[in-house]
């Protein structure tokens, strides 16, 4: 029995606020149950009702079924709360949008762990599978410079830029 939205039920509260956060901990089925438990105790039409209906299309999404989401979004855009109808018209566009083909070299694929036990982790601790290697040079470059080679002729390329720039720079006052 649904109850008046101003006399919110304490079971409906609890499994709502449970429901939110087996919700955001990655349960969506879980999510899913203890929002259809809530809702149906508490006035579908109401803004609280509304905003319960809004977090169950997301939960039957993440829960991978879309036909529900989709239907019950549909429903929700004849919501008399204004904001749930809002978000019921972003939320649909977001569930009808087409999706987009990916690429395998897009994709990072993620190793199956679920057939490693705790005991094999703690084996695997245990024994470094790192050795390290003898010290190297810290020099980056590997051939030093004999300086005596170095060409160290002026090529008077600075005092050809600042007589070009005091040029410009007269050019400048001058017409200007």
């Amino acid at each position: 029995m649904a109850l008046e939205p101003d006399n919110p039920d304490p079971e409906m509260i609890s499994a709502y606020a449970q429901s939110r956060e087996a919700f955001e901990h990655g349960y969506y089925r879980e999510a899913v149950e203890g929002l259809l438990k809530a809702i149906a105790l508490v006035h579908r039409q109401s803004p609280l009702g509304g905003e319960m209906q809004i977090w169950l299309v997301t939960a039957y999404e993440a829960a991978g079924r879309q036909e529900e989401a989709i239907s019950l979004c549909r429903q929700l855009q004849h919501h008399p709360h204004l904001e749930t109808r809002k978000q019921s018209k972003r939320l649909l566009y977001i569930l009808e949008a087409p999706k987009l083909q990916k690429k395998a070299e897009w994709l990072t694929q993620i190793p199956d762990l679920s057939h490693v036990n705790e005991l094999d982790l703690s084996e695997r601790r245990s024994i470094s599978a790192y050795t390290p290697s003898a010290p190297k040079s810290r020099s980056l470059d590997p051939d030093p410079i004999d300086l005596n080679q170095v060409d160290t002729k002026d090529n008077n390329f600075v005092w050809v830029a600042l007589g070009l720039l005091l040029l410009l720079l007269g050019a400048w006052v001058w017409w200007g």
